[in-house]
């Protein structure tokens, strides 16, 4: 049988890294917008016959349906490392779980990138080198890839800064909404009701709209979620302060918000995502495996 690691990883992401699966060094590129509703399809995999050699594929398929049983929105994330497969078991693991409708990329004090497969809940994260090359191939069964949450860690925590820039004479309605950003970033604990400012619905100018972007800055998490247009959430340079915009399918922005939050809950696979990604790995399984007994 193929050796596979499939234990459970600490934070830490030291280690000895995988061969190199982008040889160019390429970089996560969110791919261009659907103009439908996505909606679940079945990943179109091989016959069973053509694969049964791969059995360090079936190991992790193996693994990834016992985590999705024991997983529960809020626990740690639930990690596997995979680096040790070679190519065409790899292949089967990537045609299995297919590609989902969120992206993100992390940019802070390492480097990463962030695929949910067609299940929700279940992902694959990608750690790379100072070259854009693969070092860790991990799957993640987790409501939010961890490094979503690295900014909790990462990010500014000198509130008063927020309110001691002094704005150009044009910027007339930004500062009160830093006045109201730095009061609710202190008191935000693990666990608080999001707050939301909702920029769409206030007098704002263009001035404000980048004298805020300015001030708040960004941060290391960069996530697009797909379906009617899209939803592109931000982390800010401030812990636990994240920027959301939403775009119709035209691409016009329709929801301008910022949010103070761990991670936007529009980011995150619900519980009832994960119960019917439970339900649908197991119809994919089932008949699939079976034969190979």
């Amino acid at each position: 049988m193929d050796e596979l690691n499939l234990d459970v990883l600490p934070v830490s992401v030291t280690g000895p890294g995988s061969q190199p699966l982008e040889q160019d060094g390429s970089r996560l590129e969110f791919i261009p917008l659907p103009k439908e509703m996505d909606s679940y399809r079945r990943p179109d995999i091989p016959e069973p016959e053509a694969v049964q050699h791969l059995l360090g594929a079936r190991a992790a398929t193996d693994w990834i349906r016992d985590a999705l049983q024991r997983y529960r929105v809020g626990d740690e994330p639930l990690m596997a490392n995979i680096s040790a497969l070679d190519a065409d078991n790899r292949e089967l693991v990537n045609q299995i779980l297919g590609e989902g409708e969120v992206s993100l990329k992390y940019e802070g004090r390492v480097h990463a990138r962030m695929q949910e497969s067609v299940l929700a809940g279940l992902w694959r994260t990608f750690y790379l080198d100072a070259h854009g090359a693969i070092t860790h191939d991990l799957i993640e069964v987790a409501d939010v890839p961890l490094l979503a949450r690295r900014p909790l860690r990462e990010g500014r925590t000198d509130l008063d800064a927020l309110t001691q820039v002094r704005p150009p004479a044009e910027v007339m309605n930004a500062m009160p909404l830093l006045s109201e950003l730095q009061e609710h970033l202190a008191a935000w604990r693990r666990g608080s009701e999001p707050h939301v400012v909702n920029l769409t619905l206030l007098p704002l100018s263009e001035a404000d709209i980048a004298f805020l972007d300015e001030v708040l800055g960004g941060g290391p998490v960069r996530t697009l979620s797909r379906g009617y247009g899209d939803c592109q959430v931000r982390s800010t340079a401030w812990r636990n302060l994240w920027w959301v915009r939403y775009h119709n399918s035209m691409g016009t922005l329709i929801l301008n918000t910022l949010e103070v939050v761990d991670v936007p809950q529009v980011a995150c696979a619900a519980r009832e995502d994960l119960d019917d990604s439970r339900r649908r790995l197991d119809e994919l399984l089932e008949p699939y495996w079976r034969e190979l007994e």
